[in-house]
């Protein structure tokens, strides 16, 4: 098959994707447990959804002294909802099973868009920083050395990505490096894998790919786990500033807990003495986290921007029957781009 055919066939995935940004439109009322405020003898539990960095156990491990301290400071039992996927964590939040979540990229437009959520935190860096940035990361002894080497080799090489949910390990990389360029890395290189950034970076150290996507976060995480392994990693590409995660609240969670539990967060480490030195060790076991500033939905504007913009350099470099009918889907994009921005603004 042609391989511009190939790319062609490959934007169909964007199609799927534009109707969920939009599907907010036709969303049905949000539910709610009865009686969430109830605190009575038996308060109702707060369900706490956790994105998996590494595994979903070590995530747990990660937030439960924080977890701990919520619970005592509200007097609601803590639940976690940790999952080992993207999409499993998106599935339980469609179902109402979650109250907070821990979220980045698509599923936070997702969450905000069409699962009754609203962001309330975003996460800030130890650095200070309110965001991260994307890699592409090979075995530092491989034959590739820069990005122009990856590139001077389509179908050659074995790459290990994140899931298609994952902003750093698949968004960002498709828009910034392989769709500029009217390529697809599904079908630019010779087999993929999709994992999380922790095992595809051992796939790279192992060699059992030739290159992977990650993020710094969790390249940090690798060298403290594998730092024999990381030694062995090079960086050849890295992406601009792509927003933290944040955290998402269900919006039929009723008050006064709803207040207290977006006080607790965005409070948590900000204490003097001896009780924030205490929450900022806490704070420190998840990766790279210094603590929650506050926020609301307009943060996830970069995230529709890098969205589309993969789709319109993904329509820009597709094979079209004439230019009208490539002309005419770069319009309908740039129609739903500014609907999807407008839908963001009204939650």
């Amino acid at each position: 098959m042609d391989r511009a055919w190939r790319v062609r066939l490959g934007m169909e995935w964007t199609r799927p994707l534009l109707a969920g940004l939009l599907a907010g439109l036709l969303a049905l009322a949000p539910t709610s447990r009865a009686a969430d405020d109830a605190a009575g003898d038996n308060p109702l539990p707060i369900r706490f959804g956790i994105l998996p960095i590494g595994s979903a156990a070590e995530s747990r491990e990660q937030w439960r002294p924080l977890l701990d301290d919520l619970e005592k400071r509200l007097g609601h039992p803590v639940t976690t909802v940790s999952v080992s996927s993207y999409a499993g964590l998106s599935g339980a939040i469609g179902d109402q099973r979650v109250d907070i979540a821990f979220l980045s990229g698509r599923l936070a437009i997702q969450a905000v868009q069409r699962q009754h959520m609203s962001v309330v935190a975003q996460f800030v860096r130890n650095d200070g920083a309110k965001g991260n940035v994307a890699m592409l990361i090979v075995r530092a002894d491989g034959p590739v050395h820069t990005l122009k080497d990856l590139l001077a080799r389509p179908g050659q090489l074995r790459y290990a990505r994140g899931e298609s949910l994952s902003v750093t390990g698949y968004v960002a990389p498709e828009a910034e490096v392989f769709a500029p360029r009217g390529l697809n890395s599904d079908t630019f290189f010779a087999s993929v894998r999709v994992g999380n950034h922790q095992n595809n970076a051992l796939a790279v150290a192992n060699g059992e790919v030739d290159v992977a996507s990650g993020n710094n976060p969790d390249l940090d995480l690798f060298r403290r786990h594998f730092p024999g392994e990381a030694a062995q990693i090079r960086v050849i590409w890295r992406s601009t500033l792509i927003p933290s995660g944040v955290l998402v609240v269900r919006d039929g969670l009723a008050e006064p807990l709803r207040g207290q539990l977006v006080a607790f967060m965005r409070g948590y480490g900000q204490a003097p003495g001896a009780a924030g030195e205490r929450e900022r060790a806490n704070l420190a076991r998840i990766p790279d986290l210094a603590g929650f500033a506050a926020a609301d939905n307009g943060v996830l504007r970069p995230f529709i921007d890098l969205e589309f913009k993969l789709m319109r350099e993904q329509a820009a470099h597709g094979r079209w029957v004439d230019e009208q009918a490539r002309d005419a889907r770069l319009a309908q994009i740039d129609a739903d781009y500014q609907q999807a921005v407008r839908q963001l603004q009204r939650h």
